[in-house]
């Protein structure tokens, strides 16, 4: 599902699509989780204010589900102030584009000038070993689009490869710092992450993992590879596609 037109040029829209993971189950703390609503719904505020139209897909289709502490409802407050999220969630237009997902393998990549993958905490197991995200991110980086990953989405270029090595190769890019993981395990009090990527991006050599200050927004970008570091980072990341682009 899609919304709005490009005001600039209404003719021919700039268009975005995101995948976000399908629900899954962690095995590290027997939690049911998802994706994170304001990786979803910061970059769409931002690309639909710009006049894209944007799609969400996942990797098998079907309805999505949040990560319990994103949602600006939940009673830990958490997210409370995300007022973005819960606009979102309020209105039923664009609550079912999370309703009703298509699976990627619809996903036609000649459609789109840019993909964002979005994190949340169910990508560290559904995104990591899926070889279906990862070929979609290494075709959709080597036909020259815009390539966005955010978050723990960013655990996917632990794996993905252009012609035999790593796609980040000679790349600066960002994760989910070490810093927020250990903050996050200590307020929970368990591990939460099967594996920190700051940890795994850092045994790669020839490759420039950096990272800002903890709970920041920042976001990376190095040619038309854009990475961003947390759930805070993706109104940055949607600017940087947008500048990459250039509308």
């Amino acid at each position: 599902m899609s919304a709005t037109v490009d005001i600039l040029n209404p003719s021919k829209p700039k268009r975005v699509a995101i995948i976000a993971s399908n629900p899954a189950i962690s095995k590290q703390t027997g939690w049911p989780i998802g994706f994170w609503w304001s990786e979803l719904t910061h970059p769409y505020w931002e690309f639909v204010e710009h006049g894209y139209l944007v799609d969400v897909y996942s990797p098998d289709g079907g309805a999505l589900q949040a990560d319990t502490w994103s949602d600006p409802r939940d009673e830990s407050k958490y997210s409370a102030h995300d007022l973005i999220s819960l606009g979102f969630i309020n209105s039923p237009e664009h609550s079912k584009l999370v309703e009703s997902t298509a699976p990627i393998g619809q996903l036609n990549l000649a459609a789109y000038d840019a993909l964002l993958f979005v994190g949340g905490q169910a990508p560290m197991y559904t995104f990591y070993e899926d070889k279906r995200i990862h070929e979609l991110a290494s075709t959709c980086y080597q036909s020259g689009k815009v390539t966005a990953v955010l978050c723990h989405a960013t655990c996917i270029l632990l794996k993905v490869k252009v012609d035999g090595k790593l796609l980040v190769t000679g790349k600066t890019w960002t994760g989910f710092a070490n810093s927020e993981e250990r903050y996050a395990d200590e307020f929970v009090g368990k591990r939460i992450q099967p594996f920190w990527i700051e940890d795994e991006a850092k045994k790669f050599a020839g490759t420039n993992f950096i990272v800002a200050s903890r709970f920041k927004a920042h976001a990376v970008r190095d040619g038309h590879l854009i990475t961003g570091q947390q759930q805070y980072s993706g109104a940055a990341v949607a600017r940087l596609v947008i500048e990459s682009l250039g509308v």
